[in-house]
């Protein structure tokens, strides 16, 4: 029975089958020191056929990616944000990807559709990634045509569940604005540094009167606040994304006429205008959005830029792929992140590392920190039942 147990083992494993034949003509001589080799061979290769499951289940794990940029590379913002949550996975062996530039003028738009459909079609893609404002009704059209293939569009909610093989990124702009309303509240009343008055009074540049750009409000109120109850927050629209003439006016008259010393812009390109401001006065400071706009800026626009709000494109990417590998997806939905999933942030370095004070530095920490552990709960505009109406007015000067 020895024996004949034996042969099976061997024959299944692939061999040594004249091991055995050779037991049986020798009588059983030396059978101890015979088995005991045979049952080591085993164990070699049943680990052997373990460690080629696992490889094999390790390279299927890895993901092929494709990035759609509709714009290129080199923006020091959005589209190099995604890339380098991206490069970051292809390093650590998680993900295959193919970035794909097609430019960002209105010539090239045509193209950011044919790309969807081509890489839709060729079928080598576990997920399509592309991004901003402008690419939802290009993905939507796509999406639909293609239900087996998955996508994700970041910053953008314009069809969020609507189509059950996409995933829409967005950002609490409200965790954002509680740690730029935090810092400008520490900084306005600072009068050792240059342009700084001691009214505690700053400003607030936004695009639409909308419930995205109202979010930023409401925690840029409500951190400020937190630091000084009695602080004052000229808020303005531009109605515009961007002009950026209607910002610098508004710009005009809150250093001159309301006496603010910092200004956040948060109406894309138009908010700008309000550096401009800040610039030909020469009374007052910038906050940027979105991206570090120390690094977009002219070299005189950015020296006069006290630190940005930050949307972390490439830490929300690599969010996705980590809940994703986990068993845990959200195809169909929007997924909005915050603080606490590094989807959001402030620029630490450069303007703000050379002239915040230890205090500073230290209240926006303490910030971060009870957002991030539930200790500070920041209201948002998308809540139905909050009254940013009066909170706006609580705080005009």
């Amino acid at each position: 029975m020895l024996d004949t147990a034996l042969s099976v083992l061997y024959n299944n494993a692939g061999g040594f089958i004249p091991a055995i034949i050779q037991i049986e003509h020798d009588g059983g001589k030396n059978m101890k020191k015979i088995i005991a080799l045979l049952l080591a061979a085993i164990m070699v290769l049943g680990l052997a056929a373990c460690a080629s499951k696992t490889e094999t289940k390790e390279a299927s794990d890895v993901k092929n990616v494709v990035y759609i940029v509709n714009g290129n590379l080199g923006d020091k913002s959005f589209f190099d944000s995604a890339q380098a949550g991206i490069d970051e996975l292809v390093k650590a062996g998680r993900i295959t990807c193919k970035t794909i530039e097609l430019g960002g003028t209105d010539e090239d738009q045509p193209t950011w559709l044919s790309t969807l459909y081509d890489v839709s079609e060729s079928g080598e893609y576990d997920l399509v990634i592309c991004g901003t404002y402008q690419m939802p009704d290009y993905l939507k059209e796509v999406a639909t045509k293609y239900p087996d293939q998955l996508y994700l569009i970041f910053d953008d909610n314009t069809y969020a569940g609507e189509n059950s093989n996409v995933v829409n990124i967005t950002y609490k702009q409200n965790d954002m604005g509680y740690l730029i309303g935090t810092f400008a509240a520490c900084m306005t009343t600072d009068t050792s540094i240059a342009n700084i008055n001691e009214d505690a009074v700053v400003g607030f540049v936004g695009g639409v009167d909308s419930p995205v750009i109202n979010d930023f409000l409401t925690g840029f109120i409500e951190g400020a606040q937190a630091v000084n109850p009695d602080i004052k927050v000229d808020t303005r629209y531009t109605n515009d994304y961007v002009d950026t003439a209607i910002a610098k006016e508004f710009g005009y008259s809150m250093i001159n006429d309301k006496k603010c010393d910092i200004i956040w812009g948060v109406a894309g390109n138009a908010g700008n205008g309000a550096a401009e401001a800040a610039l030909d006065t020469g009374k007052a400071w910038f906050i940027g959005v979105d991206s570090d706009q120390e690094l977009t800026f002219s070299s005189d626009l950015a020296a006069l830029t006290l630190t940005s709000g930050l949307k972390n494109i490439g830490n929300s990417i690599i969010w996705i792929f980590d809940q994703w590998d986990a068993g845990k997806t959200y195809w169909g939905s929007e997924v909005q992140l915050g603080l606490a999933e590094g989807g959001v942030g402030i620029v630490t370095d450069k303007n703000y590392d050379k002239y915040a004070s230890a205090e500073t530095k230290a209240a926006v920490e303490a910030a971060q920190k009870g957002i991030t552990d539930g200790s500070i709960k920041v209201d948002t505009a998308f809540d139905a039942n909050f009254d940013l109406a009066a909170l706006r007015e609580s705080v005009r000067p």
